[in-house]
């Protein structure tokens, strides 16, 4: 991943309604969406959310249904028009585009990988894969060409020539998922793709997907509503309850830190041992001297650490990756984040 800003949105709101700019000039900003909808008719989808997405980073927008996560992906590609704020790609705003510009980010550097995978009944699978450089004008060799190669990528090669009802439903996905990387895009918006899969079906494809991303550094925003999903996929995680972003950060920042009941909730059937290092849980080290075999390094897993810190009661040094202490760990405190579930 790199740090630099591939996608930013600043400030973006999204009201419903018959005059959702008039309503966004003149509402109370402090007035909850339930207020809103009283006092103007109007549905706020969308509040005042700001992102900072890096390049080659998957970013999960995780949430309850209704809480605007899949609102606030389509407003980035501008599928719905966001009522206030920018959106910002390699540096263009996209919200000041026009049809075409908006039209060509579209075709070249944006895809979308949709929940109920959104083939086409009537198409083969290779047309299926093929419709978005049918779209950009690429000659039907070329286009053959690229097909055969994601669909190899994705595990589909043979079924060139079926028709979706003759695939299972992962299979449809991976058709799904090979359409939005054959026109090569930068970003990719996923939808709850996996949502609809049987839980074997749906590990194998973020398997898949994580396979996928080490060889193609693509930026990717993926909606769900699965905590273990999200944390297996995201890394960073943004929580969106009622329109607003209520946390964002590691899968370790969150279930060690829930800012609210309502994410905590979300955290409670997490295998924190799993997810939890050393550094999250460890206690300051105010100088205590500890030899290096009586060390651990800060981005151990609790998982690793239990069978040796259950050995005994003394304490293990937290290092860095140049070796210094940093903290202190003890059985007491390792038993205590893995109850807290």
């Amino acid at each position: 991943m790199d740090d630099i800003g591939k996608v930013r949105l600043l400030n973006i709101w999204k009201i419903f309604g018959p005059n959702p700019r008039y309503v966004f000039e003149s509402m109370d900003r402090a007035a909850s969406l339930s207020e809103i909808l009283a006092e103007t008719g109007h549905v706020v989808a969308v509040r005042d959310v700001s992102l900072d997405i890096a390049q080659g980073e998957i970013f999960v927008v995780m949430g309850l249904s209704g809480s605007g996560k899949s609102t606030l992906v389509r407003c980035l590609s501008r599928l719905i028009e966001p009522t206030a704020g920018q959106v910002i790609i390699d540096d263009e705003d996209v919200t000041a585009m026009d049809a075409d510009e908006l039209r060509q980010l579209r075709r070249h550097k944006i895809s979308m990988v949709f929940q109920r995978f959104g083939l086409f009944p009537h198409r083969r699978v290779i047309d299926n894969v093929g419709y978005g450089l049918e779209v950009q004008g690429v000659n039907l060799a070329e286009r053959r060409a690229k097909c055969q190669q994601v669909l190899e990528l994705v595990g589909l090669k043979g079924w060139e020539n079926h028709f979706p009802h003759e695939l299972s439903g992962g299979m449809q996905q991976r058709v799904g998922l090979a359409r939005a990387l054959a026109v090569d895009p930068e970003i990719m918006l996923c939808d709850e793709p996996f949502s609809a899969l049987d839980p074997l079906i749906r590990r194998d494809m973020q398997n898949e997907l994580l396979n996928l991303q080490q060889t193609l550094n693509k930026t990717i925003i993926f909606i769900t509503h699965d905590f273990l999903e999200a944390i297996k996929l995201g890394e960073r995680i943004a929580i969106m309850k009622d329109g607003e972003i209520v946390q964002i950060g590691t899968a370790e920042q969150i279930v060690a830190h829930p800012v609210n009941d309502y994410v905590y909730k979300f955290t409670q059937d997490v295998p924190r041992a799993k997810v939890l290092t050393a550094e999250s849980i460890m206690q300051p080290a105010n100088g205590t001297q500890l030899s290096t075999e009586g060390s651990v390094e800060c981005d151990t897993k609790l998982e690793t650490l239990i069978p040796r810190i259950s050995a005994g009661d003394g304490l293990l040094s937290v290092v860095d990756k140049e070796g210094r202490v940093i903290g202190v760990l003890d059985r007491h405190t390792v038993l205590m984040a893995l109850g807290e579930a």
